[in-house]
């Protein structure tokens, strides 16, 4: 019985992986004439999001998300959440309407075919390079003046000890909410960890749960305010994951 778990579990990851694939070989041409043109972005953004429930139900996870406030659907966010597993980008994806664009590690562009429009659409972060997180900063500025929203793990990673309910959040999120003057929106990812961690012979198919909590303002903030954003956001979803209430 041990041993037929471990293979049920291998087939079911396998799978995962092959729900990402296939949907992208399909729609090939459309994402490849999508991301050409940072112009086009709000169109792949669509695209993008029904990718996400078709790898999301395919994989037999059944996203539920709750909202403390209405999201302006006509502005712009830093978008954070906790970070646990490679179906947090779906789940994002499937929760926020907003066309925003990742920040993520670089790592994620060598996964093949997902990787290839990964590295395409998203801002890539080499988080051992000095200079690449200085370009990541100058191409997140860019993409807020055009009005895009921005999506951050502000974890910078998922944390190797899986005790770890919520690791400690980076500054770049809050310096570039603070600098734009945008409000910072935090998500609950409550059951990702346990759906589909890192941890490879592990998780099982069910309820994905998504707390949208209040958006947190920034305006009037300088950057003397980044630690106090940064730990009341900190806090938000800290308190949420702790409490395990939806």
């Amino acid at each position: 019985m041990f041993i037929l778990k471990y293979i049920l579990v291998l087939v079911w990851r396998i799978w995962f992986y092959i729900m990402m694939g296939i949907p992208i070989i399909i729609m090939f041409p459309i994402l490849l004439i999508l991301t050409s043109r940072e112009q086009w972005y709000s169109q792949f953004f669509k695209v993008a999001r029904f990718w996400a429930k078709i790898v999301l139900y395919g994989t037999g996870f059944i996203p539920r998300v709750k909202k403390e406030a209405q999201v302006d659907t006509h502005k712009s966010y830093m978008f954070v959440a906790n970070h646990t597993s490679m179906a947090d980008i779906m789940l994002m994806l499937y929760c926020v309407k907003n066309p925003f664009v990742f920040v993520g590690k670089k790592e994620l562009s060598k996964i093949p075919i997902f990787g290839f429009f990964y590295k395409r659409t998203c801002i890539l972060v080499d988080r051992n390079n000095q200079k690449s997180r200085k370009e990541v900063f100058d191409r997140a500025q860019a993409r807020l003046h055009d009005g895009t929203s921005i999506c951050i793990f502000p974890e910078g990673g998922v944390p190797e000890d899986e005790s770890i309910i919520l690791d400690e959040f980076k500054d770049g999120a809050f310096r570039l909410a603070i600098d734009h003057q945008i409000p910072i929106l935090p998500l609950t990812f409550l059951d990702n960890k346990k759906r589909f961690s890192y941890t490879f012979f592990s998780g099982s198919p069910g309820k994905m749960r998504a707390f949208i909590h209040k958006e947190i303002p920034t305006k009037g903030f300088t950057q003397e305010n980044k630690k106090e954003l940064k730990a009341s956001t900190h806090k938000v979803i800290l308190d949420k994951l702790q409490s395990g209430k939806f």
